[in-house]
C-alpha cells in the first residue's frame, strides 16, 4: 500500500511539474512551438539516463541513497528554480538571436545524449574507479546545465531591442497579456467591419449591450468544453491512443521481449530505446518546425511517416530474432519520441494556448488508457505461451522464449499502427488549411481573437 501511494504521488507530481514548465514555455515562445516541445520533452526523456548515471557513478548502486536523492533533491531544485518558470511577455517578431539560442539548446541536448550513451556503454564494458566515476558525473552536470549560458549571456551582454520586440520577463514582475485583448484585436482589424458592425462595437464599448462571443475557429483559443466537441480533438486523442499507447506497451515489456529473442543483456535495449526516444522527441520538434515554415505542411505529416515505420517495426519485432531486435528498438524509440513531441505542438496550434494545459493533458490521457489495454492483451498472450511451453516440464524458469511469446501481440500492434496511419491522414487533410493560414509566408501569424 505504501509503495502504491508513493508511486501515485510521484506520478501525479511529475505531471504537475511537466504541465507548469511546458505550458509556461509554450506561451512564452508562441512562434517556436515545435522547438520548445522538442527541447523540453527531449530533456525529459534523458532524465532517466541522468539518474542512472548518478545511481551507478556516485550513489554506488544504493537504492536507499537514490530514494533519498529523489525525496530531498528534486523538491530542493524545484524550490530554487520555480521563480524563473514564469510567464514573460512573448515576442511576436522572430529574431535571429532567438533562433541561435534554440539551436544552442538543441546542440547541447544532443551532446548530452551522446555522452550519456557513451558513459553507459563504458560502464558496461570496463570497471571504473571512483575518480573516473566522479569525473564522468561532473562532465555530465556541466553538459546538463550548458543551456544556462543563454540567460547568463543575455544578462551580462543585453541586446538593444526595438519597440515591437520583447521576449524577456520584466524586472518588476509585471507582465503584459500573453494574447492580444479583444479591444486591441477589434481596433487592429477595424477596417474589416461595415457601419453596422462599427455601431455594435461602439455600443459594446459604452456598455449599452453585452458583447457576444462567437464560436472559435481552428487556430484560435478554445475553451475546454468547446474543444471536446471538435472532431480534430478526438482524432488527436485516437492517434495518441494508438501510437504512444502502443509504444509504451513495448517499452514496459522490453526486458521480456529481449529474453524471448535470446538477448543476454536487456539493458542495452533499454539504453538504445532511451537515446532514440530522446532523438525522436528533439528531432520531431525541429523537423516539424521546418515543415510548417518552409513547406506549410501540417506537423501531422510526421505522424503519418512514423506510423508507417511503426507498422514495419512491429512486423520486425514479431519475427522474434535477436539480429533484428536492436534495429527494431531503435526505430520504435524514434517514432515514439516524434509522436510524443509533435502532438503537443499540434494541439496548441489547433486549439490555442489560452487553455492549452487542460486540453493537452486530456489528450495525453490516451497514453495510459492505450497502454493499459494493450498491456492487458500482451500479458494474456504471454502467460498462455508460458503455460504451453512449461506444460509437463519441471522447470523453475518462468520466462517465455521464442517468437511466439509476442507474435500475436505485435500483429495486433501492427494493425493498430495501420489504423493510426489512416487517422493521421484524415487529420492532415482536415487541418491543412489551418496551417496554411497560420504559417502563410513562412512565419507564424497570430489569428484574430474570438472574444467578440
Amino acid at each position: 500500500m505504501e509503495i502504491w501511494f508513493a508511486l501515485c504521488l510521484a506520478a501525479n507530481g511529475g505531471a504537475w511539474l511537466a504541465t507548469a514548465v511546458l505550458v509556461t514555455n509554450m506561451r512564452n515562445f508562441p512562434l517556436s512551438r515545435g522547438a520548445v516541445a522538442g527541447i523540453l520533452k527531449g530533456y525529459s526523456g534523458l532524465s532517466a539516463a541522468v539518474y542512472t548515471e548518478l545511481y551507478t557513478g556516485v550513489l554506488r548502486d544504493s537504492p536507499t541513497s537514490l530514494l533519498l536523492l529523489l525525496t530531498l533533491g528534486v523538491p530542493a531544485i524545484c524550490f530554487l528554480t520555480m521563480y524563473f518558470v514564469r510567464p514573460c511577455e512573448p515576442s511576436l517578431v522572430e529574431t535571429n538571436a532567438e533562433q541561435v539560442h534554440f539551436m544552442f539548446a538543441q546542440m547541447a541536448s544532443v551532446l548530452l545524449g551522446v555522452y550519456l550513451v557513451g558513459a553507459t556503454v563504458l560502464d558496461h564494458v570496463v570497471t571504473l574507479n571512483n575518480i573516473i566515476n566522479y569525473s564522468l558525473v561532473a562532465i555530465m552536470v556541466l553538459l546538463l546545465f550548458a543551456p544556462l549560458a543563454i540567460p547568463l549571456k543575455m544578462t551580462l551582454f543585453p541586446r538593444r531591442k526595438g519597440p515591437s520586440e520583447s521576449s524577456e520577463c520584466s524586472d518588476n514582475g509585471h507582465t503584459e497579456p500573453l494574447l492580444p485583448s479583444s479591444s486591441e484585436s477589434n481596433l487592429g482589424n477595424f477596417e474589416e467591419y461595415d457601419s453596422m458592425d462599427i455601431d455594435i462595437l461602439l455600443a459594446e464599448g459604452e456598455g449599452a449591450i453585452k458583447p457576444k462571443r462567437r464560436r472559435p475557429r481552428r487556430g484560435e483559443d478554445f475553451r475546454f468544453r468547446e474543444a471536446i466537441l471538435k472532431a480534430d480533438f478526438w482524432l488527436l486523442f485516437a492517434i495518441y491512443f494508438v501510437g504512444v499507447g502502443a509504444g509504451i506497451t513495448v517499452l514496459n515489456n522490453l526486458a521480456q521481449i529481449g529474453i524471448a529473442a535470446g538477448a543476454v543483456d536487456t539493458t542495452i535495449s533499454l539504453s538504445i530505446f532511451s537515446f532514440c526516444n530522446f532523438f525522436g522527441r528533439l528531432g520531431g520538434g525541429a523537423v516539424s518546425e521546418y515543415l510548417v515554415r518552409a513547406r506549410t505542411l501540417p506537423r501531422s505529416v510526421l505522424i503519418i511517416c512514423t506510423q508507417v515505420v511503426m507498422i514495419i517495426t512491429y512486423l520486425l519485432f514479431s519475427l522474434g530474432l535477436r539480429a533484428t531486435l536492436y534495429v527494431s528498438v531503435a526505430l520504435l524509440g524514434i517514432c515514439y519520441g516524434v509522436q510524443f513531441s509533435v502532438i503537443i505542438s499540434i494541439s496548441s496550434e489547433l486549439f490555442g494556448l489560452k487553455h492549452f494545459g487542460k486540453i493537452y493533458n486530456f489528450i495525453a490521457l490516451a497514453n495510459p488508457v492505450g497502454a493499459f489495454l494493450f498491456n492487458t492483451l500482451t500479458g494474456y498472450v504471454y502467460d498462455l505461451e508460458v503455460e504451453r511451453q512449461k506444460a509437463g516440464m519441471v522447470d523453475t524458469d518462468i520466462a517465455c522464449h521464442g517468437p511466439n511469446c509476442f507474435r500475436l501481440t505485435f500483429y495486433v500492434l501492427s494493425g493498430a499502427a495501420c489504423l493510426g496511419t489512416l487517422l493521421s491522414t484524415v487529420l492532415t487533410v482536415r487541418v491543412r488549411p489551418v496551417y496554411q493560414m497560420l504559417y502563410a509566408g513562412g512565419s507564424f501569424s497570430q489569428p484574430r481573437s474570438s472574444a467578440h
